[in-house]
């Protein structure tokens, strides 16, 4: 298996038009960081074609990868796959409608390069510029300082989607993530500050995009899964 530097991570579940856009950019934008690369696509049971377009790309540039599932998995167990299936020493990710602006991609694979473990944009520092409806603003604040409240994390910004790691350490960290879905980010990161390791976290461009796979019931069940694994952390380890 021929390694590269970057293997970069767009989770997808019928983002068919999204890719359109994302695609594109992700290769300009790794072509001009100016180390070998793979983009892999991981399509979760999707319905809208964003399989089929993905296969298009394939056949035109070897760089682009599918990773396909036929039943819905979740975006943590799409992620442990495609780090399963990943040839990068840096394993980064990011949302397929490209919400964090791409431009910051230097910066996060860079950090990983100087040093850190694990890098992670943040639309909740001082100097971060976000566009997002009230509602969401208000509820991604809450979430975030619950995490900090009980899970003891140092971090502002758990669930930005646009993060990066070496991939020797989130290989062993997956080993202890039990998140199937949205909650994985935050467990990702709250494990690797347990674990003593470097955790960088630094200011992004973010834009709410036109739609959003994040439900009701999945805010409620992050919150659920906040308690989970404070229980975890600090009683079943005792």
């Amino acid at each position: 298996m021929t390694r590269v530097t970057v293997t970069a991570v767009i989770p997808v579940f019928n983002d068919v038009e999204a890719l359109k856009t994302a695609i594109p950019k992700s290769i300009e934008a790794l072509e001009a960081y100016g180390k070998s690369f793979e983009l892999i696509i991981a399509e979760d049971g999707s319905t809208d074609g964003s399989r089929e377009y993905v296969v298009e790309w394939e056949r035109k540039d070897a760089r682009v990868r599918l990773l396909h599932s036929d039943e819905r998995q979740g975006r943590g167990r799409a992620l442990n796959r495609a780090l399963a299936e990943s040839r990068g020493d840096i394993f980064c990710y990011y949302d397929v409608d490209l919400a964090t602006d791409i431009k910051h991609l230097p910066e996060l694979l860079g950090r990983i390069e100087d040093g850190a473990d694990v890098s992670t944009g943040s639309r909740l520092m001082k100097d971060s510029t976000i566009v997002r409806s009230g509602d969401r603003e208000l509820a991604s604040r809450g979430y975030n300082f619950l995490v900090r409240l009980f899970l003891g994390s140092k971090l502002r910004d758990h669930q930005c989607g646009f993060k990066a790691y070496r991939s020797t350490v989130l290989k062993e960290l997956v080993k202890k993530i039990h998140a199937p879905h949205w909650f994985w980010d935050t467990e990702s990161l709250v494990l690797a500050q347990k674990a003593g390791l470097k955790v960088e976290e630094f200011p992004v461009i973010w834009t709410q995009g036109p739609g959003t796979t994040v439900r009701f019931k999945d805010v409620t069940g992050m919150g659920k899964d906040i308690l989970k694994m404070w229980w975890r952390l600090h009683v079943e380890k005792s």
